[in-house]
């Protein structure tokens, strides 16, 4: 029986390990078939990377990506453009520095003391900045460095550490021309004067180029200019710079003399209205950042005063120009006083009777009233609207104020008599010089310019050249034996106005502050300059114009006829100019 059983048992174990072949044999081949598919879905994956341009995330995805993290955009500035006088000194130019920043993601914070240490800065404070910029790819370590100091510290060759090229503006006159130029801030941006004016002009447009970056964020290859730079113009000022230094020189010292609180002074072609020399004290260094902020201001073109006696010329020109008087018509000024609306008007003296160019000599305030009070105010208004009193110049410089005057429908006595003698309206500096230049160019009122090459407003004709001259011969006499003597000047004659003013303050004029104005020009019979010369509040006890701002406008521009080989007149033609 068990002979009998043996062949099925075999039969059974045979049939069994067949069932186990074919299963492992199964198992086998899907695992080879999954590799296979696994292999085969890698391969396609791999092509569709490297081949395939529509596969989102396909080849040239990946290959932005990779230049992305080597291939930058980086700016090129531009070279901002110069200033220079009118004689092509450099008033501004720009040098090259650099600026040294990091890439905080990439730098090793162990290094962060030798860091600290090759800018000379506390280790605390480098740390607490890297703090602050850690999420961030870029931040400043130090601007405005030479090129061989910011060497010496990419030396250390520390990751993320990398420079870039800035320009820094250098003003070679300093004080002496600070508020015309003005100065750039440190992205080289102008904010104040011509820098600030004319900044679109200067600054031109940045250009940008490819380059390759390790991955310190150095430039290892530069691919080629994707923009090219397109450099700032220059610009020529219509300044002399010979004139700007004595005129700055002498200004300042008259501050320091009389212990002014500000000064001012423009002297102008009045036949082009080319602005030659324009100054201002206090002044202050741009090469230095460290000055008081208010010295930055332009007070020949930004601060505006009563000009007083100065505005006499105009008053006597309104009046011969209705025919209500003519130089030699006599006046009565006696007892030297007069009353108007219960406020009293008077003379240092009695001057007696005078006639009307001996009351513009002396700036007699009761003659000057009398004359005033036989026009209409309307008429005296227009006089001073037409020579450009309170328009602005049009010069294009920031901050140009226009002064003020007023017009009223109806006028008071005391309005229209203190109207007359220049209160009640404000003026500049440089829009004196324009009206007093209406004078010197024969009755054509032209705009003051500062740059060569602009245009301001159309030339104009606001009087007569034969009242222009009458009044200009009056102001010789204001000169040669009135309030103006310390205006002399060797061998010119010169025709000028004083002027002194009380200066406003927060309850009303002030009886002890003072205005101290000069304007006139040189030489009388055919002027070529122009000048006004304003001192603000002297407290050493002169404070008379002609005491105070004459002498300045006699030293300087005796100097400024010399440098610009002005002739001396002979005698007929000073006689000719009364």
């Amino acid at each position: 029986m068990s002979r009998g059983a043996t062949p099925r048992v075999k039969r059974r174990t045979a049939s069994k390990g067949r069932l186990q072949t074919l299963a492992t044999n199964w198992r086998f081949m899907l695992v080879q078939f999954s590799v296979a598919m696994l292999g085969l879905g890698l391969a396609l994956r791999i092509a569709s990377l490297q081949v395939m341009p529509d596969v989102e995330q396909g080849y040239q995805f990946l290959q932005h990506q990779g230049q992305v993290r080597t291939i930058r955009e980086q700016e090129i500035p531009a070279y901002r453009g110069a200033i220079t006088d009118r004689n092509g000194e450099p008033l501004a130019i720009s040098t090259p520095l650099a600026a040294l920043w990091l890439n905080p993601s990439v730098f090793d914070l162990d290094d962060t003391s030798r860091l600290a240490s090759a800018l000379e800065i506390p280790y605390a404070e480098l740390e607490k900045r890297l703090a602050r910029y850690q999420d961030s790819q870029f931040m400043y370590l130090r601007r405005g460095m030479s090129p061989a100091e910011a060497r010496k510290i990419l030396d250390l060759k520390l990751p993320g550490l990398n420079v870039q090229t800035e320009y820094r503006r250098f003003y070679p006159e300093a004080e002496v021309t600070a508020q015309i130029v003005g100065l750039t801030d440190i992205d080289d941006r102008g904010i104040e004067g011509v820098e600030l004016g004319f900044d679109s002009v200067l600054r031109g447009q940045s250009g940008s180029e490819r380059v390759v970056k390790d991955l310190r964020g150095q430039v290892v290859e530069r691919l080629g200019l994707v923009k090219a730079v397109e450099p700032g113009s220059d610009i020529q000022l219509t300044i002399d710079l010979r004139l700007q230094y004595i005129a700055y020189r002498a200004l300042k010292a008259t501050v320091a003399k009389h212990q002014a609180k500000a000064a001012s002074m423009v002297i102008m072609d009045p036949k082009t209205g080319e602005v030659l020399a324009m100054v201002s004290q206090p002044s202050f260094n741009p090469n230095s950042r460290d000055f008081n902020p208010n010295a930055m201001r332009n007070r020949a073109v930004v601060d505006s005063f009563e000009p007083g006696s100065t505005v006499k010329p105009f008053t006597m020109a309104a009046a011969i120009e209705q025919r209500l008087v003519q130089p030699s018509t006599r006046v009565n000024t006696a007892p030297g006083y007069l009353r108007i609306d219960g406020n009293l008007i008077q003379d240092p003296v009695n001057y007696g009777e005078l006639d009307v160019r001996t009351v513009l000599a002396k700036s007699s305030q009761v003659g000057t009233v009398k004359i005033a009070m036989e026009m209409e105010p309307a008429a005296l208004h227009d006089m001073f609207q037409r020579v450009g009193l309170g328009t602005p110049p049009g010069m294009g410089f920031p901050g140009e104020l226009g002064g003020v005057l007023p017009q009223r429908s109806r006028w008071s006595d005391i309005q229209q008599a203190t109207f007359a003698f220049g209160y009640g309206l404000t003026a500049t500096s440089l829009q004196l010089a324009q009206a007093y230049s209406v004078l010197a160019n024969d009755g054509i009122r032209i705009s003051p310019r500062l740059v060569r090459g602009t245009a301001g407003i159309p030339d104009e004709r606001v009087m007569s050249a034969e009242l222009a001259a009458t009044v200009r011969g009056m102001m010789v006499d204001v000169v040669d034996h009135g309030t103006g003597t310390r205006a002399q000047i060797d061998g010119y004659s010169v025709a000028g106005k004083t002027g002194t003013g009380h200066l406003v303050g927060a309850g009303g004029y002030e009886d002890d502050r003072y205005a101290s104005l000069f304007a006139g020009m040189v030489p009388a019979d055919n002027p070529e300059l122009v000048a006004v010369v304003v001192v603000t509040d002297p407290q050493a006890g002169d404070y008379f114009g002609g005491v105070v701002a004459a002498p300045v406008f006699s030293e300087v521009l005796s100097d400024a006829l010399r440098i610009l080989r002005i002739l001396p007149e002979d005698s007929s033609q000073r006689v000719a100019a009364r």
